[in-house]
C-alpha cells in the first residue's frame, strides 16, 4: 500500500497549491497554527497525500489558507468519502453556496431588483462571456 494513499486527490493538489501561493505571506508552520495543528507536519501531510484533511479541521484550514470553507469542504468530502460518495451526499442536500457565489447572487438580485430573473439564452451567453468561455 502506499504512504500516500491521498496525493493525486484535489484536496491534497490545492492545498498544496494555495501553501505555495501564501508562501510569500506566511510560513508554512503559520498555516499549521493557524489550523490548529500543534505540529506543522501535518499541513505537509495533507498536502502530499499522506494524510487526509479531517473534515472538522475544515473552518479552520480554511481560514489559514484564506479560501473558502464551502469550497475545501466540498474537496475534503470527496477525499474522505470518494467521488461517488460526495454525490449523493450533495444530490441529498444540495450544492451549497460559496461566499464567492453568494457575492455573484447578491449583484444579479441589486441588478434585477430582486425579479428573480429567468436565466436566459443571451444573459447565460454573457456570463460565459466573463469568464471567456
Amino acid at each position: 500500500m502506499s504512504k500516500k494513499p491521498h496525493e493525486n486527490t484535489e484536496l491534497a493538489k490545492y492545498v498544496s497549491r494555495r501553501v505555495l501561493e501564501l508562501k510569500s505571506r506566511k510560513s508554512q508552520s503559520e498555516i499549521a497554527r493557524e489550523a490548529g495543528y500543534p505540529n506543522p507536519d501535518m499541513v505537509t501531510m495533507v498536502k502530499n497525500g499522506a494524510s487526509k484533511l479531517a473534515r472538522a479541521r475544515v473552518p479552520s484550514m480554511a481560514a489559514a489558507l484564506e479560501c473558502d470553507p464551502v469550497f475545501l469542504m466540498g474537496i475534503a468530502l470527496e477525499q474522505a468519502v470518494g467521488h461517488a460518495g460526495a454525490k449523493a451526499i450533495l444530490d441529498i442536500f444540495g450544492t451549497p453556496v460559496t461566499e464567492n457565489e453568494l457575492g455573484w447572487l447578491e449583484v444579479i438580485r441589486l441588478a434585477s431588483g430582486n425579479s428573480d430573473p429567468r436565466l436566459s439564452a443571451r444573459s447565460r451567453a454573457a456570463l460565459l462571456a466573463i469568464f471567456g468561455k
